[in-house]
């Protein structure tokens, strides 16, 4: 049973208009990485130490950063005031992201957190366990290496992609789709930059399940533009990509909004440590449905589909 029937919708003539869109997003996106030079990369590739605390109360993250600015560890003073703090789910809970130190004291993290206590002891759980959300550490050339590899898993993906594409159907829709895949990747870095969030180990993750979802999506629409371009030899190809994407619309449709609910659902109640995943996989469904239609099937029409 199909949930939308007998559209006869002209994607096609929209394409323009969805351009448009693409291109205000793209560029927005980039020159906000411009400005900040660069996505913002979280601990694990920049390296430092990452340490998520929990009060008994709210706590304003200022009286923290007038603490770190004199923090005492092991008879040494820093200033750690400019460190990155924010919010961890709630406005009990606090993460604090310091860069690596040259000449970091022993037993840093236990040393940093045992003088939070000691500076907010009215904030204390009446457990040590309990103020203890996480600990991270990442040291600089490993997190180097973490960006090198994160960067070759997504250009291996796309160079696979093209491949497999190009033997299945044609180079040129080979070059659909990599465009589409382009786009979504690029769109949904260039929104990360644009709201400040960060890019994580499962961010990158998140941006190879979009991939992949986008490329299902255009599959469907090519194979479906390859079968009617059998049996309708006499309709031109516009004509064709546009009856195609149509005729494919109540699957993408269902596809897209079961994806969705479920992403949404994670990104509202599955905590802080997925948040940035499922926020990526709610914005890579929609972009990555919107491009199959405007820019993968696009293209085949712009560059004219050769013998299928």
């Amino acid at each position: 049973m199909r949930f939308i029937k007998n559209t006869k919708i002209d994607f096609m003539a929209k394409t323009t208009i969805a351009s448009v869109l693409s291109g205000f997003l793209i560029i927005s996106g980039i020159g906000s990485m411009i400005i900040k030079g660069g996505p913002k990369l979280s601990i694990d590739f920049k390296g430092g130490t990452l340490i998520a605390l929990d009060f008994n109360q709210d706590i304003n993250i200022e009286q923290i950063r007038t603490v770190l600015a004199t923090t005492n560890i092991g008879g040494e003073s820093f200033d750690f005031s400019k460190a990155e703090i924010k919010y961890f789910g709630k406005p009990s809970s606090v993460s604090i992201r310091i860069p690596n130190m040259e000449n970091e004291p022993e037993k840093f993290s236990e040393n940093f957190i045992q003088f939070i206590r000691e500076s907010f002891p009215d904030y204390m759980h009446s457990e040590k366990s309990e103020f203890i959300l996480a600990i991270e550490k990442v040291g600089p050339k490993v997190g180097a290496e973490l960006s090198g590899d994160a960067y070759m898993a997504i250009i291996s993906a796309l160079i696979l992609i093209l491949i497999y594409v190009s033997i299945r159907f044609e180079w040129k829709y080979a070059v659909g789709a990599i465009l589409a895949l382009t786009h979504d990747i690029i769109a949904t870095l260039g929104l990360f930059s644009l709201l400040d969030y960060e890019i994580s180990l499962a961010v990158v993750a998140a941006f190879l399940t979009i991939v992949g979802y986008s490329l299902n999506d255009t599959i469907v629409i090519f194979d479906r533009i390859r079968e009617n371009r059998k049996s309708l030899k006499n309709m031109r190809l516009y004509e064709v990509v546009n009856q195609s994407v149509n005729e494919s619309l109540s699957r993408t449709v269902v596809t897209s909004l079961t994806t969705f609910f479920v992403v949404l659902v994670l990104f509202l109640f599955g905590g802080e440590v997925i948040h940035t995943f499922a926020f990526a996989m709610i914005i890579g469904v929609i972009i990555g449905t919107y491009s199959s239609i405007f820019i993968a099937s696009n293209a085949v029409v712009k560059m004219g589909s050769a013998k299928v």
